[in-house]
């Protein structure tokens, strides 16, 4: 197999992970396409996968996947692979400003082909995969070269076509998140201003139960106990297992947990307050900026018929915002790695905020 593809000069590729099945995911199942043969690759029985670095790096192999953010982010973290020369599918599709970019409404629409969508949460971790997994993940990249050559075609049509090679390429830099630290989960809490300081300490507690629940079972910290759930508890103080049952718990949850719950309220009620983070403000002058940016992105995507992203990515509108440019020559190389947007925009983005 990594002969044949290190011979192609496009290769189409998607993965399988079991986030919805596991404490901490893992890719399942890697696929590839060439125009003649797919491909499935199992790495939970293949663990040394190593040859594929070198193709997904070359830049003289096309890797082409259907939302590629989420792939390149599992690939990266479970293998180490680093990226060149992508084409992604769904990323055209919104330049085009298609209204459904999702490949199973894409392929209906362009190729008259049905996907079962049944699979899309199936456990990929789980063996041996039923005969219609592996037909369902197949498909995910058979006909990802008829839909690439399509899109180039639109792209090129209506003028788009280095805009998006601009993001192809900025797909590339894989910013792969930290791993979740157990019990950091009551974090997400932290800006609620309905959930009082003694409240979210509760919560930190909770959290910090029920992900060492969920490692130890390995299943995601949400089928454990929910997060509204998980509120209630530190909002009403439980101090009995009847007291679960009347917030909302199952008898087989109290029957597993009750006890830990119980334990993680009462450290929460009287351990001493956690650091509430308190967000940082932007200044009225970067905030003024911010919005005249925001207003000019919403109107020329309305123009293109595309969502505002497209049109000025979320981390230039920050960066803009924040440190304008003073000149045109500054503002080239804040925007260098979206030449085109720059070519395209940039006098109207230094007008707004510039100088």
């Amino acid at each position: 197999m990594v002969a044949d593809l290190a011979a192609q000069p496009r290769i189409s590729v998607d993965t399988e992970s079991n986030s919805l099945h596991a404490y901490r995911e893992k890719v399942c199942l890697i696929q590839f396409s060439t125009p003649k043969k797919d491909y499935l690759l199992d790495p939970l029985a293949l663990t040394d996968l190593r040859s594929l670095g070198p193709i997904f790096s070359d830049p003289k192999i096309e890797k082409i996947f259907h939302a590629a953010e989420y792939d390149l982010i599992c690939l990266q973290r479970d293998f180490g692979f680093k990226f060149s020369n992508l084409f992604d599918t769904m990323q055209a599709s919104r330049i085009l400003g298609y209204q459904y970019v999702g490949l199973d409404r894409i392929l209906s629409e362009k190729f008259d082909v049905k996907v079962d969508k049944r699979h899309q949460k199936a456990n990929w971790g789980a063996r041996p995969l039923t005969p219609a997994q592996l037909d369902y993940a197949r498909r995910d990249t058979h006909y990802l070269f008829a839909l690439r050559d399509l899109l180039e075609q639109e792209l090129r049509e209506q003028e788009r076509w280095d805009i998006a090679r601009d993001d192809f390429r900025l797909a590339c830099q894989v910013d792969v998140p930290k791993e979740k630290m157990n019990g950091s989960s009551w974090k997400r809490f932290n800006f609620r201003k309905d959930v009082s300081h003694r409240e979210l300490t509760i919560l930190s507690e909770l959290c910090v139960c029920r992900d060492a629940i969920a490692e130890k079972m390995d299943r995601p910290s949400f089928k454990v106990i929910d997060d509204n759930m998980l509120l209630d508890i530190a909002r009403n103080l439980p101090e009995k297992d009847v007291d679960l049952a009347g917030i909302g718990l199952s008898p087989k949850q109290i029957r597993l947990w009750g006890g830990e719950i119980l334990a993680a309220v009462r450290r929460g009620a009287d351990t001493p307050l956690v650091k509430r983070e308190q967000p940082e403000r932007p200044n009225d002058a970067m905030l003024r900026r911010l919005d005249k940016l925001k207003n000019w992105r919403k109107k020329v995507a309305g123009e293109m018929k595309v969502e505002s992203d497209i049109v000025l990515p979320k981390f230039y509108l920050n960066e803009l915002a924040e440190s304008p440019p003073k000149t045109m020559d500054e503002l080239q190389s804040m925007m260098h790695e979206s030449p085109h947007r720059f070519e395209r925009f940039g006098d109207q983005i230094y007008h707004l905020i510039g100088g």
